[in-house]
């Protein structure tokens, strides 16, 4: 597997970008301006890149070629339209099952839901252009492969990407420690959207307000903590369960 690497130069990374690479993330260097600025900058918007303005020795210490102010970091993962997504899945006769990532930062932890998402029947993982961990080479090693076959869609915004379901008749589904539901009790064979939040804060407060319902995973006992990648496992399979052989008992 080829490792990250950078593009360099200004009409470099506008030909990658217009050609369909996948880009993590682009490095200005602070006053860098002119036209082929103007369209890197419009580019990145158009493909939801991160765009980082920084001094120029954070170039120089990256290359020593003639970075003309622009450095950036090719991606691993070709990341993919949430709309086309959708379209492709239902098209083929699928009923979308998502997982969307609401700052979960650790790269083994993503590679890890990439992994249950792909085994258990999940097309596609959603995640915003900022407050995630990047998909690079050790994610990609953790996914076991899965980040390279599952769609990834990376949005501007989660709020709007939440809209985007609604409006496709995607439900959204949040876990909280508190709600009466029970993962099992999920809808869950319905067209639908799983988030998952950080281990430490969870989902945040906009996204919750923003699901359709909250649910919980039942525990026994007083310990109620659980690794993410962990707490994605037992949702997806109880997604998976439900969509073979439907509710039992």
């Amino acid at each position: 597997m080829k490792k990250n690497h950078l593009i360099i130069g200004r009409q470099p990374l506008i030909e990658a970008i217009r050609s369909g690479r996948a880009v993590d993330k682009i490095l200005l260097q602070r006053n860098t301006g002119g036209d082929a600025v103007a369209d890197i900058r419009q580019l990145a918007r158009e493909h939801n890149i991160p765009v980082q303005v920084v001094p120029g020795e954070k170039l120089a210490s990256l290359t020593r070629a003639n970075h003309q102010g622009v450095v950036a970091f090719a991606g691993l993962v070709q990341y993919m339209d949430l709309q086309q997504v959708i379209d492709h899945v239902v098209g083929s006769g699928g009923v979308p099952l998502f997982v969307m990532l609401d700052g979960v930062t650790d790269v083994r932890n993503i590679g890890a839901i990439a992994r249950s998402a792909m085994v258990c029947g999940a097309q596609a993982l959603i995640i915003p252009d900022k407050g995630v961990g990047a998909l690079n080479e050790e994610a990609v090693k953790s996914s076991a492969g899965a980040l390279e076959r599952i769609q990834v869609c990376r949005v501007g915004s989660l709020l709007k990407a939440v809209d985007e379901l609604h409006l496709n008749g995607i439900r959204v589904f949040t876990s909280e420690m508190k709600a009466s539901t029970k993962v099992f009790e999920l809808p869950l064979g319905e067209p639908c959207c799983i988030v998952m939040g950080s281990e430490g804060n969870g989902v945040q407060p906009y996204i919750r307000k923003a699901a359709d319902e909250h649910f919980t995973i039942p525990m026994a006992g007083d310990f109620d903590s659980l690794n993410v990648s962990v707490a994605a496992g037992i949702i997806l399979y109880e997604a998976m369960k439900n969509r073979l052989y439907g509710k039992l008992g």
